[in-house]
């Protein structure tokens, strides 16, 4: 089951890594600047940010099965559609459909986790089925690179979309709820508003705004510095850029790992979770000299270990709203609460683009060096402890225990 996630994880970040690679290419044609370019990603975001609040609710509302499978179905066709695209604004539309499509990856695939798996392996189940964004991001610069030079732009785009279509079919015939063997009855999905006037989502919100903003820094904007501040050209990225993405496939496992170890020695869920946050955070502040080193194969490694300390801090992120809420209500609390990250993203995207065009990438890799050291800070001030809640008969909302955890 949960090589399923894996796989379509991995589609998600092919998709979304296809323009990042073919951006120089695209960017000449189109005659789009930094600024241009920031908006077309930006539109990707603020339909992400949007149907984030949608899809974990709507998951949780039709099943995993369902759910899962309409939105990778909904992300492909939008990814066929890129090869129409005829400019800056056309771009921008379908990063618009794919981005309403790609938002129900991370609930259902965390709801598939909270559905097979209990607490102590959830941190490696989820740094198992999220590995499969560096796969995906590994795959892209040879793919893209490649089918690009030799066909041309729109055969990397339709190419993408055809993986998640052929995914789909084995998700139809294989993937079955863990609910449905055992008989379990199927309990209804909590309502939003139960959910938004908790603490842990809250902050867990405000936490995403900071953190996973440094990712899609990365995802959309290393090609171009590579091209723009190292000189590489369209084959020197295909040949190096999946190397960060490498190095951050085993930051999911060792997350999860470090995650398991301290629950294994005595810890509590909140400090095991937390602490591991933490570590790999205060790791992703090699973005800082991975700018100001001359060498391109040094700052290539010093972002790769930012890289690695991304997704060793996501392993953990990705549990916690299973390590307190109910499996039927996990893919609305993650749905809403990546809101924060898609406005997040959105809003530093949109700065990356003009800091960029009127300055240089040296501000915004120093920049995205500390920004994680916020969310960190924010787990640790205001999410509160990692205890199981009730939300099903909540108490009013006056009530204490609805609002400490």
């Amino acid at each position: 089951m949960i090589s399923l996630a894996f796989w379509a994880t991995a589609i998600n970040y092919l998709d979304r890594q296809t323009l990042s690679v073919a951006a120089p290419a695209l960017r000449q044609q189109f005659h789009m600047s930094n600024v241009d370019y920031g908006h077309v990603v930006s539109a990707f975001l603020l339909a992400y940010t949007i149907m984030n609040g949608v899809s974990g609710p709507l998951i949780d509302r039709l099943g995993t099965r369902m759910g899962y499978g309409l939105c990778v179905a909904w992300w492909s066709i939008s990814a066929i559609l890129h090869a129409f695209s005829r400019g800056a604004l056309s771009l921008g539309a379908f990063r618009f459909l794919l981005g309403m499509g790609e938002a129900g990856n991370w609930p259902a695939a965390v709801k598939v986790v909270a559905e097979w798996f209990p607490e102590n392996e959830r941190a490696l189940a989820a740094g198992v089925f999220n590995s499969g964004s560096a796969v995906g991001a590994i795959l892209a610069p040879p793919i893209v690179a490649f089918l690009l030079l030799r066909f041309g732009w729109q055969s990397a785009f339709v190419f993408t979309g055809v993986a998640g279509l052929i995914w789909l079919v084995f998700w139809g015939r294989i993937y079955r709820s863990p609910d449905a063997e055992t008989g379990e009855a199927v309990r209804p999905p909590v309502r939003v508003g139960v959910l938004l006037r908790t603490r842990f989502v809250r902050a867990f919100t405000a936490s995403k705004i900071f953190f996973d903003s440094v990712w899609y820094f990365y995802i959309f904007w290393f090609p171009e510095y590579l091209k723009h501040a190292r000189n590489f050209d369209l084959a020197a990225i295909g040949k190096f850029a999946w190397i960060p993405f490498l190095v951050a496939g085993f930051g999911n496992i060792l997350g999860g790992w470090l995650s398991s170890w301290l629950l294994g020695r005595g810890c509590s869920v909140t400090i095991a979770r937390k602490s591991a946050v933490t570590f790999f955070t205060v790791l992703m502040m090699s973005a800082i000299p991975a700018v100001l080193v001359p060498q391109a194969w040094l700052s290539i490694g010093f972002v790769s270990l930012a890289m690695f300390g991304y997704t060793g801090a996501l392993a953990n992120m990705l549990t916690l709203p299973a390590d307190v809420f109910p499996k039927h209500a996990v893919g609305s609390v993650y749905g809403l609460a990546s809101m924060g990250s898609g406005f997040g993203g959105m809003v530093f995207t949109t700065i990356t683009g003009w800091v960029v065009e009127h300055y240089s990438y040296t501000p915004v890799f120093i920049g995205f060096g500390f920004v994680p050291l916020v969310c960190a800070s924010i787990l640790w001030l205001f999410l509160g402890p990692l205890v199981p809640l009730d939300v099903d008969s909540p108490p009013p909302l006056a009530a204490p225990d609805l609002t400490a955890a």
